[in-house]
C-alpha cells in the first residue's frame, strides 16, 4: 500500500463509514452540523462526504429540513446482508458447539412483537422432542428465550408491548408480575423458566446483542427436570439456580460469540448471583 493511499484514502473511508454508521443509529434525519459535531469532523469535510453519499444513493438530503438520512442504496446493502448471512447461518455453529459441550438441546430465538420465535433448534442426541421447534412462536413473557430479550428493554419499550406490565402475570399459572420478574432476570444475569413451555423441562437463556447493544435474539439451553449422570441438569433438590451455575458459562459464551459475529463489542459473561 502506497504512503499516499494510506495517508489519504484510508482516513476518508473511515470517515465515510463513520457517517453511515451514525446515520443508521439515529431516530430520524439529522443535520450536517450534528454529523460534524458528533463525529468531530471538519464542516467542509462533512459536506463533501455527505454530498458523495447522496450522489451514490447511500444517503438522502431533505432540503426542506436541511437534514440527511440513510438512502435506498444503504437499505439494499442491509437486505443483501440479510440474504447472505441471516441470523440462522451466523448462529448455527456456535449453537452446535454449545449442544456438543452441554449434551442438552439449545435454541436461538428472536422477538417479534410479544412473541418469541424459535429460528434454530439444535437437539441433543437422545433428548426428547420439545414443542419449541424452529418456526414455532410462543408468548415471549412465558419463555426463558423471550424473557432474556424483554429484560434488555427500557420501561418505555416494555410498555409499548405490554401496557400494564406491573399487573400482567408472567407465567401461565400466575407467578410474579412481568415487571418484577424481568427485574429479577436483570439482577441474576440470565432468564429462566420451569415447566412453562414443556412440562418436565426447564430452561435458561441469555440475550444476543447487535453492534448497537440491542438484544436481537437469545440463546436458550433446555434440560429435563431430572438428574442424568454428570450433565448438571436440574432435579427437584437442585432447582433452576444450580442448573444455571453449572451451565450459564457455556450458554453465555455461545451468546457472546454470536454477538461478536454481529459486530457487538466484547462483553463479560454474566455470573449467576446467589
Amino acid at each position: 500500500m502506497s504512503e499516499s493511499y494510506s495517508r489519504v484514502q484510508v482516513p476518508a473511508a473511515a470517515q465515510v463509514l463513520s457517517i453511515l454508521r451514525y446515520l443508521g443509529t439515529q431516530a430520524g434525519p439529522v443535520s450536517a452540523t450534528a454529523v460534524s459535531r458528533d463525529l468531530s469532523l471538519p464542516r467542509s469535510t462533512t459536506y463533501h462526504l455527505l454530498a458523495a453519499l447522496v450522489r451514490d444513493g447511500f444517503a438522502v438530503h431533505l432540503p426542506e429540513e436541511r437534514k440527511y438520512a440513510l438512502g435506498a442504496t444503504a437499505h439494499e446493502l442491509g437486505t443483501g446482508y440479510a440474504r447472505q448471512a441471516p441470523l440462522q447461518r451466523i448462529g448455527r455453529f456456535p449453537l452446535r458447539k454449545l449442544v456438543s459441550s452441554a449434551r442438552l438441546t439449545a435454541h436461538l430465538a428472536v422477538l417479534q412483537g410479544t412473541d418469541a420465535i424459535y429460528v434454530i433448534e439444535e437437539r441433543a442426541p437422545r433428548q426428547e422432542p420439545l414443542v419449541t421447534d424452529a418456526g414455532i412462536r410462543l408468548p415471549a413473557h412465558r419463555t426463558a428465550s423471550g424473557r432474556a430479550m424483554l429484560a434488555q428493554m427500557t420501561d418505555a419499550q416494555l410498555r409499548a408491548l405490554y401496557p400494564d406490565p406491573e399487573n400482567m402475570r408472567s407465567g401461565r399459572a400466575g407467578g410474579p408480575a412481568l415487571s418484577v420478574l424481568l427485574a429479577q432476570v436483570r439482577e441474576c444475569g440470565y432468564a429462566w423458566e420451569e415447566n412453562e413451555v414443556t412440562e418436565g423441562f426447564s430452561s435458561i437463556a441469555v440475550p444476543v446483542l447487535d453492534r448497537s447493544g440491542h438484544a436481537v435474539a437469545s440463546v436458550t439451553l433446555t434440560a429435563p427436570n431430572r438428574l442424568q449422570g454428570d450433565q448438571g441438569v436440574p432435579s427437584a433438590s437442585q432447582g433452576i439456580h444450580d442448573f444455571a451455575v453449572r451451565r450459564l458459562p457455556e450458554v453465555s459464551r455461545c451468546a457472546v460469540e454470536i454477538s461478536r459475529r454481529l459486530g457487538a463489542q466484547p462483553a463479560s459473561a454474566p455470573t449467576p448471583v446467589a
